[in-house]
């Protein structure tokens, strides 16, 4: 009996957990169509997949949709100084950008000070990255941040392939 309460709890989580990948997943899909252009071309002046960078900025600007990405242009999380003050006279601890082509490049050029950037530079390995990124510490919670970019990857992987499979 313990058992079964055990399974069905789990069964419940993964209901759980695949209604919110399937939401985010749509959105996701969306964000990355409207900024796979940009990404490209980083990834060819950078050296870091095109995949890697717009499945970080997915999960940190929640596909578009979070208040640093709307207010301050700012689609990948990055700290620093911004304009902004709320309502309530607070401000962000996000780095406010002129447009979103502006955080994008910040983001690469951060990306090319790290100790791990002239190993990986050029290497198309998307797994090898997201963890390098996530060991360097870009994220206050490492693990569940590297899972979400994994799992992001994941949807574009299949959304390319769908892409070449069916010329959509």
């Amino acid at each position: 009996m313990i058992l079964l309460k055990q399974t069905l709890k789990q069964l419940v989580l993964i209901l759980i957990c695949s209604v919110l990948v399937f939401c985010a997943n749509a959105q996701d899909k969306s964000y990355i169509s409207n900024h796979k252009f940009v990404a490209a071309i980083l990834s060819q002046r950078y050296g870091i997949p095109a995949s890697v960078i717009l499945a970080v900025a997915a999960v940190e600007s929640s596909g578009g949709q979070g208040p640093a990405a709307k207010v301050l242009n700012n689609h990948f999380g990055i700290v620093g100084k911004n304009d902004i003050v709320n309502k309530k006279g607070h401000k962000s601890r996000y780095k406010q950008y002129d447009n979103e082509l502006a955080s994008y490049m910040d983001f690469c050029k951060l990306i090319s000070h790290k100790h791990f950037y002239q190993r990986l530079k050029g290497n198309d390995n998307c797994i090898a990255w997201v963890k390098a990124i996530s060991n360097a510490g870009y994220s206050e919670e490492p693990e569940q941040w590297r899972q979400k970019v994994l799992g992001v990857l994941s949807s574009i992987k299949l959304q390319s392939s769908y892409s070449l499979a069916f010329g959509k």
